[in-house]
């Protein structure tokens, strides 16, 4: 996934080590589309080789759509490639750093007590807020870490309560670290539950019990923020080369059955055994103490716009109640696009994106039996993908807090939600 020349030695020891955020200067961005073997074949050929392609999707199936950083030495090669296998292929960008310019502008001067969303936040602004929070909120709010990451950060999780009884919603952001508006909206959901006079919002609020765990996987946030934005994994360091594991692989239900790598350097890598990883025996801990409490699971991504149930690994069976959960689906999908027009789709892992084992939505309700678990998928469609501009944190917020307030009144009236 980076040149093979002098410097790619460099950067993939910068991923190991960290050190100066590497730069994509005049990297081309291609959106590709898959529809036969043999494309399929050519470009994991390609992504085996390393050689001055980054997938930002492991190509892993026929019908998948994937995006591809061509550096600039390679883009003959890249041109021959789609010329020979036939590829629909379309340009993005012709400087992905440009992109990265533009949603990181320098940090506004502001004072030490002021949290806001029109900038993405560091790892460390996201838990002084948090905490800060617990100590203006007390009787409603409490932050705990549910353990330490493998580079020794707190894994922070705020409860919401305002009475006992209530039915548990846990929110799941950042497992994958490059995916920065999953975060942002987090926390920007966790302020509209605490401040917002809106009666829906109040409803949400004081009814539900919510668990939300704003940074699932720290040490990968962090390393987006200071060494190389497009990182998705963990830290954890599998050899002198490859370091981290995809936690959104790593959940032991149905562990490597499909869209899932046994190559470390892979950015799929779903690691050497089932809960390998600090970071997801740390979730897994947690949420077993909460288990019986919790009525959705609900997962943030980042991107392509899709509403995700139940189940993504290789040759699976529909949940139990996948007509329920696909009615709740569709409620939500309209509930996305009623105030700015933004289109989700909405169908299990596998039959709408594509194959994907070993995920938190998959061990939430295949395990735990988890009444409702989903994956929402955020914005764009277009050519940021995983850098989506700050000015769209706010909007992407208030279509997703418009879905939550949607989906869950249609659970309610469907028999999910009651109170304990």
């Amino acid at each position: 996934m980076w040149p093979r020349t002098s410097t790619l030695l460099s950067l993939l020891l910068l991923a190991v080590a960290g050190g100066e955020l590497v730069r994509y200067d005049n990297y081309h961005l291609f959106r590709v589309s898959i529809v036969n073997q043999e494309q399929l074949d050519g470009l994991q050929q390609v992504e085996l080789r390393n050689d001055g392609f980054i997938f930002l999707e492991s190509p892993t199936q026929v019908r998948m759509n994937v995006s591809v950083l061509v550096s600039p030495g390679k883009l003959d090669t890249y041109h021959r490639l789609v010329a020979n296998t036939h590829l629909s292929s379309h340009l993005s960008t012709n400087n992905f750093q440009a992109i990265l310019d533009s949603e990181s502008q320098p940090r506004k001067a502001k004072r030490s007590d002021t949290f806001s969303w029109d900038e993405y936040q560091t790892l460390e602004d996201i838990y002084a807020w948090i905490d800060a929070l617990a100590l203006q909120y007390p009787s409603i709010l409490t932050v705990q870490s549910i353990g330490r990451s493998y580079e020794d950060r707190d894994m922070k999780v705020v409860k919401l309560s305002h009475q006992p009884g209530n039915p548990g919603i846990f929110l799941e952001a950042n497992i994958h670290a490059r995916e920065w508006i999953t975060s942002a909206t987090a926390t920007w959901l966790l302020n509209e539950l605490l401040t917002s006079p809106v009666a829906s919002v109040r409803e949400l609020a004081i009814s539900y019990d919510w668990y939300i765990l704003p940074v699932a996987n720290p040490d990968g946030f962090h390393y987006t923020k200071t060494t190389n934005r497009l990182w998705r994994k963990n830290r954890y360091p599998n050899s002198v080369l490859c370091a981290g594991v995809d936690l959104n692989r790593n959940f032991p239900y149905h562990w490597m059955e499909g869209g899932a790598s046994p190559v470390p350097c892979n950015d799929i890598y779903a690691g050497p055994e089932p809960g390998s990883e600090i970071e997801t025996r740390n979730m897994m801990a947690y949420y077993a103490t909460i288990a019986d409490r919790i009525e959705l699971h609900l997962q943030f991504h980042s991107y392509g716009q899709y509403i995700l149930l139940p189940y993504g690994y290789q040759g699976a069976d529909y949940p139990d109640n996948y007509a329920d959960q696909m009615e709740i689906a569709e409620a939500a999908a309209g509930a996305f696009s009623s105030r700015y027009g933004t289109r989700y789709t909405f169908g299990t892992i596998a039959d709408v994106l594509y194959v994907d084992s070993g995920s938190t939505t998959d061990w939430a309700h295949g395990y735990h039996r988890t009444p409702l678990s989903m994956c929402f998928e955020f914005r764009d469609n277009g050519p940021y993908g995983f850098v989506l501009p700050a000015d769209q944190i706010v909007p992407n917020s208030e279509e997703t807090l418009d879905a939550l307030i949607t989906m869950l009144a249609k659970a309610k009236t469907m028999g999910y939600f009651q109170p304990r």
